[in-house]
């Protein structure tokens, strides 16, 4: 199954960072690039938030929050599921719990979870005795990817032990993995004795104001509170084509690497609050397609180089919303996010740069 057909049906799970290829040409303005995406990609709702470092606010919207009925997409506290960026809520709840003395980024994961990562048949290598923390959080560690060999539908496997049976990466290099914030999540919950959900509620999502974020329970199919609808090929049943996802999809199985539920606005308040040096802390050159030439990726944030300077973002897709969110040095941020995955990802980056360098 090629990259782009599992974007499609099963693989579109992966909750891939949704990072196409820097273009140097001219950047186009905030509300024509979303115009772009609810017309030539044929998204019902697209939505930009950009916050000053002064605090001044800029939304913008184009589309529906529902194909048929002319409602005006929802607003910036508007809720959807934000796929991989979770991630940087992960890494921040780790880099608490290391600043608590509570978690070692150099130490293994074999002294969090003794004998959790043994690997088997063509996972032989895998072993937790010399993968570290860090390398969990810099995506390094060789860990293979669970959701490109699973079957999306219920009950669903042990992802970690699907993950263990695959060959690894090579250990050292950039390769995205959704495995390595699972077992990240693992670490949260074994070091404090609380569900990683609750962890990063008190130590990340309370302390910054998101209150508006949540990790959904595991009956819980639709989204809390206002949303748009969101719409995609449901990965259990990719025959059906299209349809509206919004009450469809069990987001809690996504786990620590995509199962956050969030709003525009918190997702901005997350930019003003995370340590972004820290996060950014011995960054790792990302050699992979579909990545800007020259991004460096961090603790769950990665880096680029934009036509106003660089730019450090997370984002993510999963069936029914596509999110790119962050922030640049002088603390500006922003956020941008469809009620589905759009068939060009450089039009969504396109959008979050024309709201990032709009001066």
């Amino acid at each position: 199954m090629t990259k782009l057909l599992a974007a499609a049906v099963a693989g579109s799970l992966v909750l891939a960072p949704v990072a196409p290829a820097f273009a140097a040409a001219a950047t186009p303005s905030p509300q024509s690039s979303l115009d772009v995406l609810t017309t030539e990609d044929g998204m019902a709702g697209a939505l930009s938030q950009v916050r000053s470092p002064g605090g001044a606010t800029v939304t913008r919207r184009s589309g529906t929050a529902e194909r048929g009925t002319g409602k005006p997409m929802i607003g910036p506290r508007g809720r959807f599921r934000i796929a991989s960026g979770s991630k940087p809520i992960i890494a921040a709840t780790v880099l608490r719990l290391a600043d608590q003395k509570k978690i070692d980024l150099d130490a293994t994961v074999e002294r969090y979870l003794p004998g959790a990562l043994r690997g088997t048949g063509d996972g032989a290598e895998i072993d937790g005795r010399k993968i570290t923390v860090r390398m969990l959080l810099q995506q390094t560690s060789g860990l293979p990817e669970f959701a490109d060999a699973i079957e999306w539908k219920e009950p669903f496997p042990d992802f970690l032990r699907v993950a263990l049976t695959l060959k690894p990466t090579p250990r050292g290099s950039f390769a995205y993995a959704n495995t390595n914030y699972l077992v990240l999540g693992m670490i949260v919950t074994a070091v404090t004795g609380k569900d990683y959900r609750q962890a990063s509620q008190e130590l990340i999502l309370k302390p910054y104001g998101m209150r508006d974020t949540y990790w959904p329970a595991k009956d819980d199919y639709g989204i809390r509170g206002p949303h748009a609808h969101a719409y995609g090929v449901h990965p259990g049943h990719p025959k059906d084509g299209e349809v509206d996802l919004t009450d469809q999809l069990p987001t809690y199985a996504f786990g620590p690497s995509g199962g956050l539920v969030s709003t525009p606005e918190d997702l901005i308040r997350f930019w003003r609050e995370a340590p972004l040096g820290t996060m950014m802390t011995r960054p790792v050159k990302v050699e992979a397609e579909g990545w800007p030439a020259d991004a460096r990726y961090g603790y769950g944030v990665a880096r680029m180089k934009s036509s106003c300077g660089y730019v450090y973002f997370a984002a993510g897709d999963m069936p029914g919303a596509a999110v790119f969110s962050g922030r640049d040095r002088a603390g500006r941020a922003a956020t941008v996010y469809v009620t589905g995955v759009p068939r060009n990802r450089q039009h969504l980056i396109d959008a979050f740069l024309a709201a990032m360098c709009d001066r």
